[in-house]
């Protein structure tokens, strides 16, 4: 079911200088920046091998990054898995007794479709299914 990690996600307070600090101490650069305003965030990504490290700055407080920001503060927040199909792979983990947080999946960054896993299967851990077309060449 799991092909790979997709992408891991990083909350910070501050975009800029978050890229700022990623390009001094790693020495890379942003592959792109976009807004996803229906989820209430900025993001910069890096593209590592086949991985990407994503930096989240979210602008809705009242968002789930937004809440999840204030409570835990910058740092990690969830990883990816990617697979052939979301609702395949959807299906097959409720099957096999595992919850989502949403119905249905949800449009991230690009071409990629993403639902939550519920934490409490996953011994609290932010994570969830990624479907890219791209992504699955690589």
């Amino acid at each position: 079911m799991l092909n790979k990690v997709h992408h891991i996600n990083f909350l910070v307070k501050d975009l800029e200088s978050a890229v700022r600090r990623y390009q001094r101490l790693f020495d890379i650069q942003p592959d792109a920046t976009s807004t996803l305003a229906a989820r209430g965030v900025r993001t910069a990504r890096f593209k590592l091998g086949d991985v990407w490290i994503v930096l989240v700055q979210p602008t809705n407080p009242d968002s789930v990054p937004g809440r999840h920001l204030a409570e835990h503060g910058e740092g990690f927040f969830l990883i990816s898995f990617q697979v052939d199909d979301v609702e395949s792979a959807s299906a097959t983990l409720q099957e096999r007794g595992g919850r989502l947080l949403q119905k249905a999946p949800r449009q991230g960054l690009d071409d990629w479709r993403v639902i939550d896993l519920d934490p409490a299967d996953t011994f609290g851990a932010q994570m969830q299914f990624t479907e890219s077309a791209a992504d699955k060449a690589s």
